[in-house]
C-alpha cells in the first residue's frame, strides 16, 4: 500500500506517483504543444548550498518557462503540503533559489 494512498501511474513510458501527477503531466505536455510553455522538465533537482556547503536538495515534480519565468510545480495535496520537511524545502526554495513553488 502505498504511503498516502496514491496509485502510481503509467503516462507515455513514465510512472509518476499519483493519478493526479499524471493528469497534469498530460495538461502540460498540451500546453507546450499549444506553445504556452517551454521547457518542460519532469522531476528538476535543486541543491540547497549555503556558505559553499551542500545541505540538501528538493526535486519538484515539474519545471518550464511561461510568459519568460521559470516555474516550478509540485503536486501535493492538502495532507502533504502540511508535511514539515515540506514547507522547509518550500521556504529554502525561497531563500536560496528565489523560487516559489507553484502547488497544484
Amino acid at each position: 500500500m502505498p504511503k498516502f494512498g496514491n496509485h502510481k501511474t503509467v503516462v507515455d513510458g513514465m510512472t509518476f506517483d499519483s493519478k493526479k501527477e499524471a493528469r497534469r503531466y498530460c495538461e502540460l505536455r498540451m500546453l507546450e504543444r499549444g506553445k504556452r510553455i517551454t521547457g518542460l522538465a519532469l522531476q528538476p533537482r535543486f541543491d540547497f548550498v549555503i556558505n559553499g556547503v551542500k545541505i540538501g536538495y528538493y526535486k519538484a515534480d515539474f519545471s518550464y518557462v511561461e510568459n519568460g519565468a521559470c516555474v516550478v510545480e509540485d503536486v501535493k495535496s492538502e495532507f502533504t503540503k502540511k508535511l514539515p520537511v515540506y514547507r522547509l524545502k518550500r521556504k529554502l526554495m525561497q531563500a536560496v533559489h528565489g523560487i516559489e513553488i507553484k502547488e497544484v
